[in-house]
């Protein structure tokens, strides 16, 4: 079968842009069976370029049955030899598929965040020790995805390369001037429909993502002051979460903590979510999306929390490269249109409705 030409791009982008492999050194692949062929051509870069391709792919239609049938123990499991090849790797490259993203829409969710917090070592390891690995999320088009986003697979397709194969450099320097911007800002007020929340970030690091961990990139994020929070906000977008769909989330904030929390759908794994640890139910990240070329929700958080307009906020764990000050098992994002709203930085406007004024 021929081989989509930009399919070669987006893995010579991941290989030698996103995560600059070098000579010599052990970089992961991990996917899907549905990214084989995707997988296939990273591995051809990987020899290219004189690395050591160590491959992990999952097998499909197995996560149902495993929150069906395992055991507590087999729950309880921590995967020792998963995070010893991690740790002995240098690039981390996952390829952000589904074969069915409603796999686990049924499955116990009590048993999802069990197994999660045990397996939170490992995804912290590989999204915080930087100065030990450097990673990459990367996209890559298939047909339960396209569904997802009420498209064709061609159209999924076009959609999944205009938004990665872009001129990073050029781009990154628009991000880099906003992120530039909330870098030296103490204090943040997001106003206007459905939204009147303040939070501190003064002396947390502002992150511009150009495709460096994130393909597509396209966002500036940092971490609040844990306890700075005080306010409310309601999400236009559901949130998605182990094929679990949360519509119509309100969250008010006192202290930092949420204090109240509901949604006109799956109410009861938001509040299951809040409940995963002691600090799930404080914030970890504030995001602004900054891709001009992501111009529609899609339902894949990859994409979504880089619409330009939007913000998003996470719950839970706080990146270290953020200046950290929340660990959680969980980090989950959540995307709110600003349409309708503005986003003042120390008493000054900054965008409103959606149009910056940097």
């Amino acid at each position: 079968m021929p081989v989509d030409l930009r399919t070669r791009k987006l893995a010579q982008l991941a290989v030698r842009y996103s995560v600059f492999v070098k000579p010599g050194e052990k970089v992961i692949i991990s996917g899907g069976t549905e990214a084989v062929p995707f997988l296939i051509e990273l591995y051809k870069e990987l020899i290219l370029q004189k690395a050591h391709p160590i491959v992990k792919i999952g097998l499909p239609n197995v996560s149902d049955f495993f929150y069906k049938y395992a055991t507590k123990e087999q729950i309880a499991y921590f995967p020792d030899h998963l995070m010893n090849t991690v740790k002995g790797a240098d690039k981390y490259i996952g390829v952000s598929t589904d074969l069915n993203t409603r796999e686990l829409t049924n499955s116990d969710s009590k048993k999802i965040t069990s197994r999660q917090k045990i397996v939170h070592p490992i995804s912290n390891y590989i999204c915080n020790e930087k100065d030990k690995i450097r990673r990459v999320t990367i996209a890559y088009p298939v047909t339960s995805l396209a569904q997802e986003a009420e498209m064709s697979l061609t159209e999924y397709e076009n959609f999944v390369y205009n938004t990665c194969l872009l001129d990073w450099k050029k781009l990154g320097k628009k991000i880099d001037k906003i992120s530039n911007k909330f870098e030296k800002g103490k204090e943040v007020h997001l106003i206007g429909e459905g939204v009147d929340l303040k939070f501190s970030i003064a002396g947390r690091n502002s992150v511009a993502d150009k495709g460096e961990e994130n393909m597509p990139g396209g966002e500036v994020f940092m971490a609040p002051i844990k306890e700075s929070l005080r306010g409310w906000i309601k999400f236009d977008y559901p949130a998605i979460e182990s094929g679990k769909e949360v519509t119509d989330i309100e969250l008010k904030f006192e202290n930092g903590k949420v204090v109240e929390s509901k949604a006109s759908k799956n109410e009861d794994f938001l509040k299951e979510m809040l409940a995963t640890d002691e600090n799930a139910s404080y914030v970890g990240e504030f995001g602004i999306g900054c891709n001009p070329k992501v111009t529609q929700f899609t339902k894949n958080l990859l994409f979504d929390e880089k619409i330009g307009g939007t913000i998003h906020l996470a719950l839970g764990n706080a990146y270290k490269e953020n200046g950290g000050g929340n660990d959680s098992a969980i980090h989950w994002d959540i995307v709110k249109d600003m349409k309708k709203a503005k986003i003042i930085l120390d008493g000054k406007t900054v965008q409103k409705n959606s149009k910056w004024k940097i």
